[in-house]
């Protein structure tokens, strides 16, 4: 296996079958240098449901006249819950939100409300408060960002995230991102790419099964790779699989395969096997199937809350800790709490004073 996979190399191992899973399986062995597999204490709290975009597998998004929508949390529920996840150990407050909620005039309407003109002025308000007042570190994901708004969330967010989701322009047509201008992969690349120019550490990643071929995962997976050399910034490649929930619009969609999500993820972990990014699977969508990835390369959970529901998979509950302890020793590896900043990013080049102190007293 040559040290820089091409789209060649990748395809095969997306289109491995038999034995030849099994000898990359043994590959990926070959290069892992502990048998730690990490996670991220968190609490997930969405600020807002509205959303300019409507994918076709969403189950977030909520109708702005729906009733039972989050139109956009006060900062007092949001004290609250962070309180909570405080009592709970959590370390990570991570605060997601639809993309360019405030382009609807119900989420405008309560920002005036609050005293605020953008979306943008109200986060980073609360990833402020977040900072100030609990023992926090904010981690944002809420779609595409400006080079300027992210320059702001840099100064008050120990780290951002983004799913790719993919690099094809073709998904735009399909009913995945028909609908979902944000979605267009030369914004979020482009998005990506601005949070590496700003020294940002940064999640990304890619999700499986939603009308993707095998030369379009490994032109995506290629394309992470290719900001990561770059700029050195994306400390986890998420690999995520597309589960369907009744009521959304692909609801019929067949799964990917488990054998899809294998090969994916042992491509994942060959591909990026000459760095320290993590290959992260999430635990809540693989229950039945978890360990295996651990075998593929994987080696982080991601962020797991004792407090709330993943609100993205909403029918998908997380593992309780000790759980997804027993299975991550009954496969051989060792479960360790992180930060939502990798070790590597703990550092005046990456983070400014206030977040590095905030840090130190963490751990």
């Amino acid at each position: 296996m040559h040290s820089n996979l091409n789209k060649e190399d990748i395809l095969q191992i997306l289109n491995a079958t038999d034995r030849d899973i099994i000898n990359y399986m043994a590959e990926t062995a070959k290069y892992r240098e502990n048998n730690l597999i990490t996670y991220s204490k968190n609490i997930f709290i969405p600020l807002t449901e509205i959303c300019r975009n409507d994918c076709g597998y969403c189950n977030f998004k909520k109708d702005p006249n729906d009733p039972k929508a989050i139109i956009l949390k006060t900062k007092e529920e949001i004290l609250e819950s962070l309180k909570e996840a405080e009592e709970y150990g959590c370390k990570e407050a991570l605060f997601t939100f639809g993309e360019d909620a405030d382009e609807e005039e119900i989420v405008q309407l309560k920002l005036k409300e609050y005293g605020y003109d953008k979306m943008i002025d109200y986060i980073i308000d609360v990833c402020q408060m977040t900072l100030n007042e609990t023992k926090l570190l904010p981690h944002t994901n809420g779609g595409n960002f400006s080079f300027e708004d992210l320059k702001r969330l840099k100064e008050v967010n120990a780290s951002l995230g983004l799913m790719l989701e993919n690099s094809s322009d073709r998904l735009m047509e399909l009913p995945a991102h028909a609908k979902s201008p944000g979605k267009d992969p030369k914004l979020r690349l482009e998005t990506i790419s601005n949070a590496g120019k700003l020294k940002i550490p940064y999640t990304t990643g890619i999700l499986i099964g939603i009308g993707e071929t095998k030369e379009e995962i490994a032109e995506s997976l290629l394309a992470i790779k290719e900001l990561y050399d770059e700029y050195g910034h994306i400390q986890e490649v998420i690999i995520q699989n597309f589960t369907p929930i009744p009521g959304i619009e692909m609801e019929d969609w067949p799964e990917p395969t488990f054998l899809d999500m294998v090969r994916t993820v042992i491509a994942g972990t060959l591909l990026f096997k000459d760095t320290d990014v993590s290959i992260q699977v999430p635990p809540n969508l693989n229950n039945e199937t978890a360990q295996i990835f651990l075998l593929c390369g994987a080696d982080d959970w991601g962020g797991v809350s004792p407090v709330s529901p993943d609100f993205v998979n909403i029918t998908s509950p997380w593992p309780g800790i000790d759980e997804l302890r027993k299975l991550t020793e009954d496969a051989g590896f060792e479960l360790t709490e992180r930060l939502c900043v990798y070790e590597k990013y703990m550092n005046e080049e990456w983070l400014n004073e206030c977040l590095l102190n905030k840090i130190a007293n963490i751990s």
